[in-house]
């Protein structure tokens, strides 16, 4: 049973009972240490970038607030999704009540809502920060961060279903597991086509549309500046090139680091959908391949290339760690250069004081 299940894949299985179709022992312990590192490097990343951000609250930007609450959902999806997952493929199925079934079930699409929404909050964000800039800076500063706010309730709104739809049930005699129950054939059918819309299509549908007219306007902030340069005495500029005509370095680079993390959550979760899909539609679907599974579980590496994109375009942390490398470098040298003082000096008097001798 693989991490697919934490939405969809169980209902592509209820046809056949684990007693009909044993497992795979040999692909779930691959797939045990592949969430087991998945699950330790997302969660040190997250955590610790987190903690970084949380120590600087003071000084947060706007885009470092997204990057903040993208933590936060990626942390969900690691504790509430691969830790779930983990488990389940240790004990082959799902251990405790009903009430914990639904509460898993629930949260865990609650992250795959909260990670996808709160890049399409933050793309939204660079569009108008970069496209409308005026209209951005004239609203006076709140108190909440409205983007962030709307990106939340709506996974926490859209995730509901799930508790309906999830339960402990009865698979064999006297074997029980977490699963869900559609009417067949539609049911599975419309189910995973409409979380694969409100969750991966819709909103990567929104973010395109942003990033086209954010390269556009850029594009035309470009040319404006070349001309401007070219020409000492220049008329007035028009009202929109007069709006781009001030986007900064910065912006452009937190705009190049949103690229980045959509073309890692698409390239991250295309495949986990793909195959979703795939499942559901086609009756001769392999979905207990290896081949299934490891696309499946290329999803949650998304977790992990988050913090990984911020660190490399904050450049901060990096070279600090690098500065500590270096330093913890340098004193072990200074260390190893003393004890060979120290032993040349030891050295020495021994050979003194037998010559003495």
């Amino acid at each position: 049973m693989s991490w697919s299940s934490v939405n969809i894949s169980n209902i592509t299985l209820e046809t056949a009972f684990p007693e009909d179709e044993p497992r795979n022992e040999r692909l779930a312990q691959v797939e045990i240490v592949l969430l087991s590192i998945i699950f330790i490097t997302a969660g040190i990343l997250n955590f610790g970038l987190l903690l970084l951000l949380w120590k600087r609250r003071k000084q947060l930007s706007r885009m470092r607030v997204f990057v903040f609450h993208l933590c936060v959902a990626d942390l969900v999806v690691t504790f509430f999704q691969v830790c779930p997952q983990l488990m389940w493929d240790i004990t082959d199925r799902f251990v405790g009540p009903d009430v914990l079934c639904r509460a898993v079930k629930y949260l865990q699409v609650v992250g795959m809502f909260a990670s996808t929404y709160m890049i399409v909050a933050m793309t939204i964000d660079r569009y108008q920060a970069i496209c409308n800039p005026m209209v951005k800076f004239q609203r006076r500063r709140a108190r909440w961060n409205g983007p962030v706010c709307a990106a939340w309730c709506v996974s926490l709104i859209g995730s509901l279903p799930q508790v309906f739809i999830f339960s402990r049930v009865e698979v064999a005699p006297g074997v029980y597991d977490c699963w869900a129950q559609f009417i067949k054939p539609w049911g599975p059918r419309a189910y995973v086509t409409w979380t694969t819309l409100v969750i991966f299509v819709l909103p990567i549908l929104t973010v395109i549309v942003c990033q086209v007219r954010i390269c556009r306007t850029l594009h035309v902030n470009f040319h404006m500046k070349t001309q401007h340069v070219g020409e000492a005495h220049t008329k007035a500029l028009s009202s929109r090139a007069s709006s781009v005509a001030g986007v900064s370095k910065a912006r452009a680079k937190t705009v190049k680091m949103t690229v980045v993390i959509v073309l890692a959550y698409i390239i991250c979760w295309t495949p986990f959908f793909t195959v979703q899909l795939w499942s559901v539609w086609d009756v001769e679907a392999p979905t207990h391949s290896a081949i299934f599974t490891i696309l499946m579980l290329l999803a949650s590496l998304n977790s992990c290339a988050n913090p990984c994109i911020y660190l490399l375009f904050s450049g901060k942390l990096p070279k600090r760690l690098v500065a500590v490398m270096c330093m913890r470098e340098s004193e072990l040298k200074d260390s190893i250069q003393e004890e060979a003082t120290m032993v040349s000096s030891l050295y020495i008097s021994l050979k003194s004081l037998s010559v003495s001798r």
